[in-house]
């Protein structure tokens, strides 16, 4: 019941990304987004995704498109005719993934082939860890959490790169002014 009514809550803010000119509206709506994102993690158990979810999209996103926005206007400029093209390939590819998912096994199947492959090597926790999210980030997927550490970080050396104002001082003036 949670979970359908949290999925309602997206669909309204995405409908309403969809529909504002006004660039503080959407950051704002972008936010929320990602915060109801987040409480439908909650709802399905992964508190991990759910954390970097709160933390990234409603947090530290929220905070990075607000400093831009600041040096930019207000208001998105009005396409010059209608988005027809993008609107059909999405469209397209929203049926794609629709026609893929009803392969899909049901949720929460014990018989599902990842719980019979992967999932018990897993939970036999090889490493000396007791909780299996970390377990697996930790150790089996060590080297693509240090990635992703990587990326965030050099994206936020970019972030400050770019926005970083320098005032240069007229030539041939001294600290004074004069």
């Amino acid at each position: 019941m949670i979970v359908n009514s949290l999925l309602v809550l997206m669909m309204v803010a995405v409908l309403s990304l969809a529909r504002t000119r006004n660039l503080f509206a959407v950051i704002v709506l972008s936010g929320i987004y990602s915060f109801l994102m987040a409480t439908l993690m909650v709802a399905l158990d992964a508190v991990d995704v759910a954390m970097t979810e709160a933390a990234v999209g409603a947090g530290i996103s929220t905070v990075l498109l607000l400093g831009a926005l600041h040096l930019c206007k207000s208001e998105e400029a009005r396409p010059a005719h209608r988005p027809w093209l993008p609107l059909a390939l999405s469209g397209a590819t929203a049926a794609l993934l629709i026609y893929g998912a009803m392969g899909l096994p049901d949720f929460a199947d014990p018989n599902a082939p990842i719980h019979q492959h992967v999932a018990p090597r897993y939970l036999q926790n090889e490493v000396d860890v007791p909780n299996v999210v970390t377990a697996v980030l930790a150790s089996f997927r060590g080297y693509d959490t240090l990635g992703e550490t990587v990326v965030v970080f050099t994206a936020g050396a970019g972030i400050i790169a770019l926005l970083r104002r320098r005032k240069h001082k007229p030539e041939g003036k001294g600290r004074d002014g004069e």
